[in-house]
């Protein structure tokens, strides 16, 4: 019993150092990155695609849906114009989910962009610094405890000015055609919806058209890592055509 007791006593102080040295060597200076971190982006990188194309499925079923309902709308006189006010709010519905979809997909593109800018960036350019002294302890506290990075109604903005402003525009220009030139009625009685006098039904449609504007375009502090927000073209660069 005794000699089992040491045997397992001297078990638990060899693995001692070993799991204080954990991590140890994951970005060496002289050697660069381990193989071990190598993989881990890789990981990153695949999760970070997985979440991009969720995100453009969503746009997908958005587009199509909008497809079938102008389609539907315009293809006879008879057809009730509202149905294409159904179609902001099965559009904004979208938006609700991609926006949902977007601060995930947001969180692995953080980790990613980290490694890019802390790691490969100054492995391909030594002189290069570092994007943060402390991105080691901010990317490990991230894997410790995952976090959502951005709010819903920055998420609701990013994708209002990559997709869906556009699409809602394209959705009330098409309504506003369909009660105007193609009603029996002038307007406004020919946006009437029920017992809703047709200039409530545009003041309504205008008013969420210019919230809509106001979430997608107001000043803020974007908190998203390293959007694409500017452009850089190659032709600007000095050395592009080296």
């Amino acid at each position: 019993m005794g000699s089992d007791g040491e045997t397992t006593d001297a078990n638990a102080t060899d693995r001692t150092p070993a799991d204080a040295r954990v991590g140890t060597g994951l970005l060496d200076a002289e050697m660069g990155p381990s193989s071990a971190l190598a993989h881990l982006y890789r990981g990153e990188i695949h999760r970070m695609k997985l979440w991009r194309e969720r995100l453009d499925r969503t746009t997908n079923w958005a587009v199509l849906l909008l497809a079938a309902l102008l389609t539907w709308a315009f293809s006879t006189e008879s057809n009730p114009h509202y149905v294409i006010l159904i179609g902001n709010a099965a559009v904004g519905l979208f938006l609700g989910i991609e926006a949902r979809r977007y601060r995930a997909y947001d969180s692995w593109r953080s980790r990613v962009r980290s490694l890019q800018r802390n790691v490969w960036a100054p492995g391909l350019d030594p002189d290069r610094s570092l994007g943060s002294e402390d991105w080691r302890e901010r990317l490990a506290d991230d894997y410790a405890r995952p976090t959502l990075k951005i709010t819903t109604e920055e998420a609701v903005a990013h994708r209002l000015r990559r997709v869906y402003l556009p699409l809602f525009a394209i959705l009330n220009v098409a309504w506003l055609l369909r009660v105007t030139a193609f009603a029996a009625v002038g307007w406004p009685a020919s946006a009437r919806v029920g017992g809703l006098p047709g200039i409530v039904v545009t003041g309504v449609v205008v008013l969420l058209m210019l919230s809509a504007g106001v979430v997608a375009f107001r000043p803020r502090t974007w908190h998203a890592s390293d959007e694409l927000r500017e452009e850089d073209l190659r032709k600007e660069r000095p050395g592009a055509g080296d």
